[in-house]
């Protein structure tokens, strides 16, 4: 194990895992709270190496139980053991979704010294008698504020017991509010506290700030361009939205703007969010939009920017957020965009941080008023039949007499059928309404003869387009059924 840590590059341990490893490698509980990129993964994966040294796990009966609230987690834990542990020889499973059951069935019934998952997989393979889970000697719930804030603790509760009571069990989060941390005590027996930071604390590597915005989301995209343009030392970046809506409307909108782009988020099947990932740290994609699948515990070394397109609602994800950069001592940037309706989440975030976040060029307060014919660059123009009968600003169309989207008549002017009104003459519009319809040319018969005027507005005549002009048929017209044609049919 030693060989393979130094093959790894690491000489000396982080504060966490220097009081970590000792007590969990005397089998005590442990409850390890540091800030994120600190290195807690290695802090129980190092142990567990030293403590498995010894005997070998029975077909469907896993020595050591890994718990992840997120299948990136699980994967970047098996790599972890695949790096520390490449001269040992010890059967890791890894139980996510996306995966097929088959293929995880195999590995289970070799023999797993070490299981990972997440807790609905393990349930499933449980429930289909794949596993007996008398054989745990380790239980690890990993980022264990998020796995029992976010609707885990009744699969929590039922894994613990199936999970002989006599296990050693590991915490290690970022962040332990108080109310999670008696859920926390529930599962732990006289547990040993390492906390080598001050909890929900930020990295002192990472430049934080806020960026004001107006509210509405074309104008939030285009302040974020701006702001990534404005980074000189950018390498590459994670861009956070709170809806998985807004991240694939983001990424849509960045990819138009030339932006080389990524998305993630947890509709996305598996292959697809592992090629993602794999893209961005082999540096194929220079940003990648993600929603909080990503904020926590993902390990991509050098991310030198953070965007929070959305302030967080939890003030404890923006700790996790802004983690993904200045990791492993190095720097890091962190930018939020901040609207109006956002004052009450900063006022959460500076207060769990402990610390003022400076405004990069003045507060929401300070903005200029929204300019009123204002729009997002991003989308091309389009004229109101294309829109389905709707202009740019929402409005419904009225064919050729809508207002277009370029055009920028004041609420006083209208059209009808490319005739300008002014409503403040209606005498003068009556008349050249009256002299354009003496001027019109009469119309083809086929045109005089449809079934609505042939002024009318185009909602009209997508109505009327299917109307048919003969006659209304009674009975059966003209068609008479067959059999009513037989003889003796009309018999009694």
């Amino acid at each position: 194990m030693l060989s393979a840590v130094t093959d790894a590059g690491y000489t000396i341990p982080t504060p966490i895992q220097a009081g970590a490893i000792p007590f969990a490698l005397e089998r005590r509980d442990i409850c390890g709270i540091a800030q994120t990129g600190t290195g807690k993964t290695a802090s129980f994966v190092l142990p567990m190496l030293s403590l498995l040294e010894k005997g070998r796990a029975r077909a469907r009966m896993p020595r050591t139980l890994i718990l992840e609230p997120t299948r990136e987690l699980a994967a970047q834990v098996a790599e972890n053991f695949e790096k520390y542990g490449k001269n040992h020889r010890l059967n890791v499973a890894l139980l996510i979704g996306g995966v097929s059951f088959e293929d995880q069935d195999r590995k289970l019934e070799r023999g797993a010294d070490v299981l990972i998952c997440t807790p609905g997989r393990l349930l499933d393979h449980f429930e289909r008698g794949k596993l007996l889970m008398s054989g745990v000697e380790i239980l690890v719930i990993d980022e264990a504020d998020r796995m029992l804030d976010m609707g885990f603790i009744p699969d929590i509760e039922r894994i613990a017991k199936l999970i002989p009571f006599t296990r050693q069990t590991l915490f290690f989060s970022a962040t332990m509010p108080p109310e999670i941390q008696k859920l926390a005590d529930r599962f732990l027996q006289n547990p040993e506290r390492i906390e080598v930071a001050k909890p929900a604390s930020a990295a002192k590597t990472v430049t934080q700030r806020f960026v004001a915005s107006h509210g509405k989301d074309y104008e939030k995209r285009a302040v974020l361009r701006e702001l990534v343009r404005a980074q000189t030392e950018l390498k590459n970046a994670i861009i956070f939205c709170n809806r998985k809506k807004d991240v694939a409307d983001l990424f849509r909108s960045l990819e138009r703007h030339g932006f080389s782009v990524g998305a993630l988020h947890g509709d996305m099947d598996q292959r697809s969010r592992t090629m993602m990932l794999q893209s961005f740290r082999d540096g194929n994609l220079q940003l990648l939009v993600a929603s909080d699948v990503a904020a926590r515990g993902l390990d991509i070394p050098d991310v030198s920017h953070v965007f929070n397109f959305d302030v967080p609602i939890h003030s404890e994800d923006y700790v996790h957020r802004i983690g993904r950069t200045g990791r492993a001592g190095r720097s890091g940037a962190a930018f939020t965009l901040v609207t109006k309706r956002d004052t009450k989440f900063v006022d959460a975030i500076e207060k769990l941080i402990g610390e003022k976040v400076e405004w990069l060029s003045g507060d929401v307060n300070s903005l200029p008023p929204p300019a009123e014919d204002s729009r997002d660059s991003e989308r091309p123009r389009r004229n109101s039949r294309e829109r389905g009968g709707r202009d740019d600003r929402g409005e419904k169309g009225r064919g050729r007499g809508s207002r277009s989207a370029t055009s920028h008549k004041s609420d006083n002017d209208i059209q009808d059928n490319g005739v300008e009104v002014i409503a403040a003459a209606p005498a003068k519009a009556e008349v050249l309404k009256n002299e354009r319809k003496a001027e019109q040319k009469p119309q083809n018969n086929a045109r005089n003869n449809r079934p609505y005027p042939a002024n009318d507005d185009s909602r009209d005549r997508r109505r009327h387009r299917d109307h048919d002009d003969g006659p209304t048929p009674v009975g059966f017209g003209d068609d008479i059924p067959a059999f009513m044609l037989i003889a003796g049919s009309a018999k009694v």
